[in-house]
């Protein structure tokens, strides 16, 4: 038995890297073995489980400097029919890739936005004059820069090594605690042979729009956590992209939706909601990767 798991591509991304760990992890404790499937943008790889084109997605959700991923957010609370398997939280270390001799050489930087966003103090110290060019990914440059040894990307190591480029400034992330949480994202209904049982479920997420825009429409459901015990470690809004003014609330808690409690409080809550989508439970995997 084989799993396809979508990705951000192009090979060499963060997401990637996320997608082989947990391969390499679920071989050990399952024995299942893997393909990886590389996609466009984080949308189209979860669209393709949501189509049935892939059994899972392995997808950027959180990062401790530039926050929340919100292309992901939106794809969740778009596509009804996903779920969330496991959590994975890994290091990111970012490296200025170019053919240049030196700094001084270079006039333009590739990568996708969120890793601009995560050097872009180390930018503005040492290039702030150069022209800094959002991307898909963080690979999808690579190949034009032994073709202009006046650009550059930033990007893993590890993508520097499977495109056989030289790194001119490594460790450039602002803060060096860089880490991202990234997903494993199934069906609604997946197989018995693709569900995860090696980790215990500690995590919930969800996912609300309220009826209207009136006092206490957010504070009301919120109480209904707190009066249960149940903590939650993350809310972010987003918006509904009808009217504005009007979002959808996404929520983390440190509980399983199976649990009384839980299930108590989805029972209260659905009088305060518009709509109400969970995500699944989860157990959360951290794991360390050895930048050479």
């Amino acid at each position: 038995m084989s799993l396809s798991i979508a990705h951000l591509g192009p090979p060499g991304t963060y997401a990637e890297q996320a997608a082989v760990l947990y391969v390499n992890w679920l071989s050990k404790t399952t024995r299942i073995a893997a393909t990886l499937c590389p996609y466009p943008s984080i949308a189209q790889s979860l669209q393709a489980v949501a189509a049935g084109e892939t059994e899972l997605a392995v997808v950027p959700v959180e990062n401790s400097i530039e926050g929340s991923v919100t292309m992901t957010m939106d794809a969740l609370w778009k596509l009804d029919s996903l779920r969330i398997q496991l959590a994975l939280v890994m290091p990111i270390v970012h490296n200025l890739i170019s053919c240049a001799p030196s700094l001084d050489h270079i006039q333009k930087v590739y990568s996708h936005p969120q890793a601009l966003a995560q050097c872009q103090n180390w930018l503005g110290k040492f290039l702030p004059t150069i022209q800094i060019i959002p991307s898909n990914s963080t690979t999808e440059a690579l190949q034009l820069l032994q073709q202009d040894v006046t650009a550059s990307a930033i990007a893993s190591s590890r993508a520097a090594e499977l495109y056989n480029l030289p790194i001119l400034a490594p460790g450039i992330n602002d803060y060096p605690e860089n880490c991202t949480r990234f997903l494993v994202v199934s069906q609604n209904n997946p197989t018995s042979e693709y569900q995860i049982h090696s980790l215990n479920p500690t995590h919930s997420s969800l996912a609300f729009s309220v009826p209207a825009n009136i006092p206490g429409a957010l504070i009301k459901p919120l109480q209904v956590f707190a009066e249960l015990g149940i903590n939650m470690s993350r809310i972010e809004s987003r918006p509904t992209k009808r009217s504005l003014g009007e979002y959808v609330f996404f929520i983390d808690l440190e509980t399983d939706v199976t649990k009384p409690k839980m299930q108590s409080a989805i029972a209260d809550l659905m009088g305060y909601m518009e709509i109400l989508k969970i995500f699944g439970s989860y157990g959360v995997l951290s794991v360390n990767v050895v930048e050479p």
